[in-house]
Formats: C-alpha cells, sequence, structure tokens
C-alpha cells in the first residue's frame, strides 16, 4: 500500500488539528521543508500535504512553500486545501505538485470537478467525513451529502483516487474503523486512500487486509507512536 506522511501547513508552520478544530492547533515544526526531508530520509516517496489556511477560505497562501518542498525533496506530492478554481489547479500542478485533491470544490462545484477529471490522476477528491456526511470548508460545515453516494457520484464523473478522512478519529490516536473504510471501498472503484485515527503498525494491516490502497499518516508520526522508516519498510509498495 501507499504511505502517505501528512504535513498540514498554517503560517508557514507544519501543525496538527484534533478533529478538524482549528482552536486545537499543536505547532510541531516551523520548517515544513526540512521536516519534509527528513520524511524523504525516512524512505518516503510520497507526500500529502494540506494548506489549512486555504481549506477555510478558498486561497492558497501555502503556494510558495508547497513548491519549495517539491523541489527540495522530489517526493511524489500531493496538495489539498483551498484549491476551488481551475486557475489554482494548474497553478499547482505547473509548479511541478503531483496531485491536486479539490475538496469543498468537488462537493460545490460539479462542472469544475467534471473538468478536473479530464486531468486523470493528478486529481484527487477528499472526501472528509463526519457521522458518514461529507463536510467542507476545513471541516467548519457538514453537508447533508452521505459518504457512500458521493463516491459513488465520484466514481461515476471519473475521478480515480479519493483520500478520505474520519473526521472523528482525525488527531485522536484511537485507531481506524476498519469497517467504515471497507465499505468506502465498496462504494468506489478506483484508488482509496484512509486518513485518521491511524495509531500504530496492526491499524495500517487491518487496512492493508481490507484491500485499502494508501494510508495518510500524521500525528503518530509526530507524537513518535509510528516509526515511519520501519513500516515503510513493512508496508510500502
Amino acid at each position: 500500500m501507499k504511505i502517505f506522511p501528512a504535513i498540514d501547513l498554517f503560517d508557514g508552520c507544519a501543525v496538527r488539528l484534533t478533529k478538524g478544530d482549528y482552536g486545537s492547533m499543536k505547532i510541531y515544526s516551523r520548517d515544513p521543508a526540512s521536516l519534509a526531508l527528513r520524511f524523504c530520509e525516512a524512505g518516503a516517496k510520497n507526500l500529502h500535504l494540506v494548506d489549512l489556511q486555504g481549506a477555510k477560505d478558498g486561497s492558497t497562501p501555502a503556494f510558495e512553500l508547497v513548491r519549495r518542498i517539491k523541489r527540495e525533496t522530489g517526493l511524489f506530492c500531493e496538495i489539498g486545501g483551498g484549491i476551488r478554481t481551475e486557475a489554482q489547479i494548474e497553478r499547482y500542478l505547473n509548479a511541478g505538485v503531483d496531485r491536486v485533491i479539490l475538496g469543498t470544490a468537488a462537493v460545490e462545484d460539479e462542472a469544475l470537478l467534471r473538468k478536473a477529471a479530464q486531468y486523470g490522476d493528478r486529481i484527487a477528491v477528499g472526501a472528509d467525513l463526519k457521522n458518514g456526511l461529507v463536510a467542507v470548508r476545513g471541516w467548519t460545515e457538514t453537508t447533508a451529502l452521505g459518504a457512500e453516494a458521493f463516491l459513488k457520484r465520484l466514481d461515476g464523473i471519473g475521478i480515480r483516487a479519493v483520500i478520505c478522512t474520519d473526521i472523528g478519529r482525525d488527531g485522536m490516536l484511537s485507531g481506524v474503523d476498519v469497517g467504515f473504510y471497507r465499505a468506502l471501498k465498496a462504494a468506489f472503484g478506483g484508488e482509496l486512500i484512509a486518513s485518521g485515527g491511524i495509531t500504530e503498525p496492526k491499524d495500517l494491516t487491518a487496512l492493508r487486509e481490507a484491500g485499502i490502497d494508501g494510508a495518510v499518516i500524521g500525528k503518530a508520526l509526530y507524537e513518535n507512536r509510528i516509526d515511519l522508516k520501519r513500516v515503510l519498510e513493512e508496508y510500502a509498495c
């Protein structure tokens, strides 16, 4: 399975939230590019980046930092947060970012979503899920759209990859709900990447056995619950 160390960006720092609550923000590094290089040295091939400021207001304040991280690490970099126009998509892709993740725009702008699907593997959708419903605007608003219905819609449009975040477990170090991800995988024919709650290697084992294609690991790395080098040797492909 693909392993994605996560770096959430806010005001130039690498931070983590708990359950998507901006009031719970904790700074782990004031030099995210150096942090990314450490992940690279541990053997990482992929990197999951989120612009938390942009996620709330639809801007891209972390653009230059993301471009620097891509340039200095050479990792496969995907970026989400605040990307809601075709111009923003193209700006990131032209800067060398490997994959752009649409969140709010994927829910609210079907015309853009259909255009984005034409970029193929360079586009993913972030399905941020709270109590089985899709959340938007940096997880600050919950819609009435059910998770499985949303994934089936994405499948029909031609989206090839979805990163599903279980908001209720994100940052909690409480383990994953494997049944939750198994049901989502059944609803979507493309690449499904799990995010939220991954705490120890056994969570990765359970996800792999459930047929999940990849995993985003965040707080467990920062709190030394998971050794990145070891899990990459065991699980990465």
